[in-house]
């Protein structure tokens, strides 16, 4: 399976070994989901192999940010690793894994799940990394009651209008597969969105609205399909809750108080509207962790979610919400061998962003172990960031390549394996996908199960790994109906997958995911949180400067391979981060296209290059996610109150990540 993470999209991979050693890769024509295709990212990841930039020894510094790296034996550094935890005591140590370290895992969630087994075991700090990317989202639909996704296969097969908000081919390209064969079907494409993005060269109607506005939008929908009448009346008495608090709620939620705020023409916001209501079945695509950035936080998610209950297309073929990321079928799931049921009392830190951030600033985190994750770039407010891990008394990195927070704060640098050099297993909305190995570990690189049973021998923690081998821990997570109980060697036998046992439409029984199995418009559980019981617009915020999006770009994913740096194709396609930047703001601000520029508010300062287009309207710029410092613009605010953190087995304590900056030309050596 390719390494990158682009779920709901995964794809399978040919890796043919010669007899000499060489590597070649190919898309994997068999594979149910991808059939074949590869994006550029994926044909890149051959890069990876033999790359000389990759982490092949176990490095040591005295002095941060310095480059006097020392080589070191695994022994050596799980010596002195196991020697600080044992001093500072087991609360005051604390492990953040992400996206870099699941290439071969994704979805299936084994690896997480041995980490949060040693921590849970031990007794220390961990935190869920959904936190970072789509777990705002998740939390939006998931209190409406719609955690569930309906597969792309249902999409294309039965949807007569699809809706991408806020959801790019460049993170579902396979999911966009399906979207143009409905549309060769005859259905309606409509893209939402704050700039013309690549899927938007597939729609029918495309629809541009300002950052952190989303919800606004929704809402009015919302009002015009109840104020015609146009809801469907019998789903909405038998399978949700707070339709009359609702219709309350919008009656002066109208396409004009919606234009003024999104600026989107009252006409396209009736339209779509109207358009929603009649076309059934009607399916919504929502977009990823982008989306939920900045003043849309949850409330995004949670007022698109309540559309299809309106309008009665949850639990049919072709409606509700479509593949998102993140998102899981109707009935999917594997064994959990995290032990969670053994973790010790202790006083925890919250899966909060900035509660992680507050712990190493007071000192109740000391030693901080990042496991496939860059921190200082994905966190919000680079700078507070930098400046608390500076404050612990140890920071261990274990990676495949160097990357931002390594350089600046690491102490001990661990080198990981790369996604041919063990074996793994990823799910999409359908399938589970065994990765098998086929290199050995190059250098002393080591599969990162080594550092947990490493570190669970020197501290005398029993049970942290009970398997003979990963193999046999794969068939552990694999024992679960949702597989048909497979087995690796089940796996093998069938080619590297099955089929998992999900349906294809999400809620086929109308049982949904709140505590009064039905759809809530209004949430008595987000009100006990102190939370708006129902779907609410952004607070208003001082509008001065423009406002910045971000997210991805077909050469790159978060900051994975130092930020796409190490992967010569990747980085030659993105040679410097380019801000979009509309013709009426550039001209104002003095910029030509291609201009060196500052951003600036502030939080603080970032460079790069002016891309002057009309794709972006006037008052936003966008500016895809990963580069090295661009976070030292973003607000690390938290969203929810620690009250809303353990409502879902995925944590939702994310930054606020908005920004308003400012932009004025520079000399390229500024």
């Amino acid at each position: 399976m390719c390494p990158m993470n682009c779920h709901p999209t995964l794809c399978g991979m040919t890796v043919t070994k010669s007899d000499t050693g060489e590597i070649s890769i190919e898309g994997d024509e068999t594979n149910p989901d991808s059939e074949g295709f590869l994006c550029m990212r994926g044909k890149a990841v051959h890069e990876i192999v033999g790359n000389k930039q990759r982490l092949l020894s176990p490095r040591m510094r005295h002095v941060r940010g310095s480059n006097d790296w020392t080589d070191v034996t695994w022994e050596a550094a799980m010596d002195h690793i196991a020697h600080k935890m044992r001093e500072v005591g087991r609360e005051k140590v604390g492990f953040w894994q992400a996206h870099g370290n699941w290439g071969n895992d994704y979805a299936f969630g084994l690896k997480r799940a041995q980490m949060d087994r040693f921590a849970n075991l031990f007794g220390c700090q961990y935190w869920n990394p959904a936190m970072i990317c789509w777990g705002l989202g998740a939390f939006g639909v998931g209190i409406t009651g719609a955690l569930e996704t309906s597969s792309k296969e249902d999409l294309s097969a039965n949807s007569e209008l699809v809706v991408l908000w806020g959801a790019n081919t460049v993170s579902q390209a396979n999911t966009l597969r399906h979207v143009e064969i409905a549309k060769r079907r005859g259905a309606r494409i409509v893209v939402v969105d704050i700039r013309r993005t690549e899927a938007s060269a597939l729609a029918d109607d495309v629809i541009l609205l300002k950052p952190g506005t989303d919800a606004v939008l929704a809402l009015a929908i919302m009002h015009v399909i109840i104020a015609a009448g146009s809801y469907d009346a019998d789903f909405v008495a038998q399978h949700t809750v707070g339709f009359d608090a609702l219709k309350t709620h919008v009656e002066t939620m109208t396409p004009s108080w919606a234009e003024t705020l999104t600026g989107v023409p009252v006409e396209q916001i009736t339209w779509l509207a109207q358009a929603y209501a009649t076309a059934k079945p009607a399916m919504i695509v929502i977009g990823g962790s982008s989306l939920h950035k900045g003043d849309n936080t949850w409330q995004a998610a949670r007022a698109i979610s309540c559309l299809p209950a309106l309008t009665g297309n949850f639990g049919i073929k072709g409606g509700g919400i479509g593949p998102r990321h993140g998102g899981r079928s109707h009935g999917v799931g594997f064994n959990d061998v995290s032990a969670a049921d053994r973790r010790p009392p202790g006083e925890y830190i919250p899966n909060q962003m900035e509660a992680i951030v507050e712990a190493l600033e007071s000192g109740a985190v000391k030693v901080f172990v990042t496991i496939g994750s860059n921190v200082l770039s994905c966190f919000a407010e680079t700078n507070r960031t930098r400046a608390a891990l500076a404050k612990a008394d140890l920071v261990v990195a274990y990676d495949i390549f160097p990357n931002q927070t390594i350089r600046e704060v690491a102490d001990i640098v661990l080198p990981g394996t790369i996604w041919l050099e063990e074996i793994g297993a990823k799910s999409t909305n359908t399938h589970i996908h065994l990765s098998d190995r086929v290199l050995s570990p190059a250098g002393e690189a080591r599969p990162v199960y080594e550092l947990y049973k490493g570190l669970g021998d020197r501290l005398g923690v029993r049970d942290v790994y009970p398997w003979v081998d990963q193999e046999a821990a794969m068939n552990a997570a694999l024992d679960h109906p949702a597989t048909g109980h497979a087995t690796v060697k089940t796996l093998r036998a069938n080619s590297g997958r099955v089929p998992l046992n999900v349906s294809h439409v999400a809620y086929p029984n109308l049982e949904f995911s709140t505590p009064s199995g039905k759809i809530e418009f209004f949430s008595e559980r987000a009100q006990s949180m102190g939370l708006p019981p129902l779907p609410m617009p952004p607070e208003a915020r001082p509008n001065d400067g423009l406002a910045l999006a971000h997210g991805r770009t077909f050469a790159q994913f978060h900051a994975f391979f130092d930020h796409g740096r190490a992967l010569p194709t990747l980085a030659n396609r993105e040679t410097d981060p380019d801000l979009w930047i509309a013709p009426e703001d550039a001209a104002a601000r003095g910029i030509a296209d291609g201009d060196w520029i500052e951003i600036s508010n502030p939080r603080g300062t970032f460079h790069a290059r002016a891309k002057v287009t009309q794709r972006v309207p006037e008052g936003t710029v966008w500016i895809r996610d990963g580069w090295p410092g661009l976070n030292a613009l973003t607000d690390g605010e938290s969203v929810l109150p620690e009250t809303a953190l353990s409502e879902f087995p995925f944590s939702v304590g994310q930054n606020n990540y908005g920004a308003r900056v400012e932009v004025r030309p520079i000399s390229a050596d500024s």
